[in-house]
């Protein structure tokens, strides 16, 4: 059960990612962006991230080499048309990932294509019946940085059949080496129906004045063991990345400790959004 042909859809820190760690599993990869400059981002960002490994002298100029010839950055969605497997990894936002799923739908030519999403809150069921394939749909969820972390969520909708659920996590397991955990189809799955209430959590004492947002992070690193503050954390995933998760959660739970706190809705709109832009609860410029 190994895949010879993948694609991924964004070019962003999680499909670079992604695309990344594919290619070193010398799987040939075909990533799709909305617009040619996005796309050329996209390219310099997986080169990047390469070169970095290259310079740590956790991979070869030759491996480095092989690894970028796997890779092909595009902005035609038809270039994916034969590809065996497509993770789409754009925007959290259940609108635009169902409207990519049902467009998905009709590029890929093999019937037994599989649709991934890397969403970290929506539903599988939600995309999954916006396609006409609802058993081969189902959630890959990648940690960021995707190449250091090895964890991975399988999720699987009611639909989705035992066969795609033992091919992603062939993938996943056996091809790209990640630890896989399995999830039922609920709003934030494990990791983030565990994580972010306790996010949301630091933001509200923070906002209340109950403690500054060092003492908030220092306490959580030197007193439980924790490797960042939650502050920190909220400003690595992305404030907007953070207020959609909770967003999807409260949607689906209705439980106050989803709700997010006036304070994260205000950063997002002013575009304080965490280290992606210079700037969340920490100054990065």
């Amino acid at each position: 059960m190994t895949f010879e042909r993948i694609g991924v859809i964004g070019a962003g820190q999680m499909g670079a990612g992604i695309a990344e760690v594919s290619a070193r599993a010398g799987i040939h990869t075909v990533v799709i962006e909305a617009t040619e400059e996005a796309a050329s981002a996209g390219r310099r960002r997986i080169e990047s991230s390469l070169d970095k490994a290259v310079q740590r002298g956790k991979l070869s100029v030759e491996d480095q080499v092989a690894m970028l010839d796997n890779i092909r950055v595009s902005a035609k969605m038809a270039d994916l048309a034969d590809r065996q497997l497509v993770i789409e990894a754009i925007v959290e936002n259940e609108n635009a990932k169902t409207a990519l799923f049902r467009q998905l739908d009709t590029v890929l030519e093999d019937p037994a294509a599989i649709l991934a999403s890397n969403t970290s809150s929506i539903p599988i069921m939600k995309l999954a019946m916006a396609t006409k394939r609802p058993e081969q749909v189902l959630g890959i969820h990648f940690f960021n940085p995707v190449p250091v972390l090895h964890l991975v969520e399988l999720v699987t909708s009611l639909h989705t059949s035992p066969e795609t659920q033992a091919k992603a996590e062939s993938y996943a397991a056996e091809q790209l080496g990640k630890r896989v955990i399995n999830s039922k189809d609920r709003a934030g799955f494990i990791v983030n129906a565990l994580l972010i209430p306790y996010i949301l959590s630091a933001v509200r004492m923070y906002e209340s004045g109950f403690a500054s947002k060092e003492d908030i992070d220092q306490g959580m690193v030197t007193g439980c063991a924790h490797p960042m503050g939650p502050l920190a954390l909220a400003d690595l995933i992305g404030l907007d990345t953070t207020q959609a998760v909770a967003e999807s959660l409260y949607e689906e739970f209705k439980e106050q400790l989803y709700a997010p706190p006036p304070l994260l809705a205000r950063m997002v709109e002013a575009g304080l959004l965490g280290r992606k832009t210079g700037r969340g609860f920490y100054d990065y410029s």
